[in-house]
């Protein structure tokens, strides 16, 4: 394929967006491709996009519309665009700007639904969608569910996307110290929660069922502890419940030792009002953990048969499922079989470029 000039847009982003994203613009950059990279100021500092050998530009693409703020960032898209070949942009805020900037061809990944919303809010990010959906050469979406969402609102060309967490180093620190360090001995089981601290993820559900795991009884060592590890706008008000019911959860924040936390847990939980693929259980899966979350989003499409699915919003639910794994050392032991050969079958980063390189020849032929 011949060089060509990618331009990939992103919104404010923390964590796999961003990653698809960085993955992304260093297999184009090995692939010979001119990439830049436009997103929020920080987001380079975060994400590394000028260390994966693309150029980044900063624009304000926030997370949420600002007529004065977009007003500008389309203005700036407009002229920082006009010389790509393609315009990926990843996610609807991000692809409405673009859309309303006139990049073309332009395409478009959906990783999220709109936040739950009512009222002018909910109308507001509808428009957007439209947009996307109507102005887009091709939109890919990261779950089924996004795939018949945006061909409702009329986008002309949809494809589901592959979507793949890049490989993660093996644990540098052995399982026992990581423990130590959290303060959790080996007879206690460890649960692991990696997750932004914000609403879409649940944890208001999961203090619930944490309270319900630990009145169910507990081992000798206590109950299980459920580590956290993410930071967000909710930590405060989740630390203060934690404390006031003195709930065996405990905050991590941000971690750059997942790998280690993965090696040192007894189950992963991931109790998401919605999610796309998820690229953290993919990690949790490629670390042989039993995996308990909810049936949302991308979650079914990918891990039916290796995970215990449960509704989003029950805490009874989610209680008993991580309850059923715990006290059952057989149906432990099948998961983390299932979950390793699991692992085996998720899509590639390869096959994530081999699907966005094709994308952008059909975009740019004639």
């Amino acid at each position: 394929m011949s060089t060509m000039r990618v331009a990939l847009v992103i919104g404010t982003s923390s964590g796999g967006v961003g990653n698809h994203v960085r993955s992304l613009s260093a297999g184009l950059v090995d692939r010979g491709h001119r990439v830049a990279v436009v997103g929020p100021p920080g987001t380079d500092e975060h994400f590394g996009f000028t260390g994966a050998g693309a150029r980044f530009a900063a624009v304000d693409v926030g997370a949420l519309p600002r007529p004065g703020t977009d007003a500008v960032a389309v203005a700036r898209l407009s002229g920082m665009l006009a010389r790509a070949d393609v315009v990926h942009a990843h996610g609807v805020r991000a692809g409405a700007l673009c859309a309303l900037a006139g990049a073309a061809p332009l395409a478009v990944t959906v990783h999220n639904a709109p936040p739950q919303a009512s009222g002018p809010r909910s109308l507001v990010f509808r428009v957007l969608e439209r947009i996307v959906a109507r102005r887009a050469d091709v939109v890919l979406g990261v779950s089924g569910d996004l795939v018949e969402r945006m061909r409702a609102h009329g986008a002309r060309r949809v494809l589901p996307a592959v979507v793949t967490a890049p490989p993660m180093p093996p644990a540098a620190v052995p399982r026992d110290v990581v423990r130590v360090g959290l303060g959790v001995p080996e007879d206690r089981p460890l649960v692991l929660v990696v997750a932004r601290l914000a609403a879409q993820k649940g944890l208001d559900v999961l203090l619930e069922a944490a309270s319900l795991v630990a009145a169910r009884g507990a081992a000798e060592a206590g109950p299980p502890l459920i580590a956290v590890a993410g930071d967000g706008p909710l930590r405060g008000d989740l630390a203060r419940r934690i404390d006031a019911r003195d709930l065996p959860v405990r905050l991590l924040g941000h971690r750059t030792d997942i790998p280690d936390l993965l090696a040192a847990a007894d189950l992963f939980v991931l109790p998401s009002m919605w999610e796309g693929p998820s690229l953290v259980i993919m990690e949790a899966l490629r670390a042989g953990l039993p995996v308990v979350a909810t049936r949302v989003g991308g979650i079914p499409d990918l891990y039916e048969d290796v995970a215990l699915l449960v509704p989003p919003g029950d805490a009874v639910a989610l209680a008993e499922a991580m309850g059923r794994v715990l006290g059952d050392p057989g149906l432990a032991a099948k998961m983390r079989a299932d979950a390793e050969r699991a692992a085996e079958r998720l899509p590639t980063e390869e096959d994530a470029l081999r699907q966005v390189e094709g994308v952008y020849a059909s975009l740019t032929r004639g």
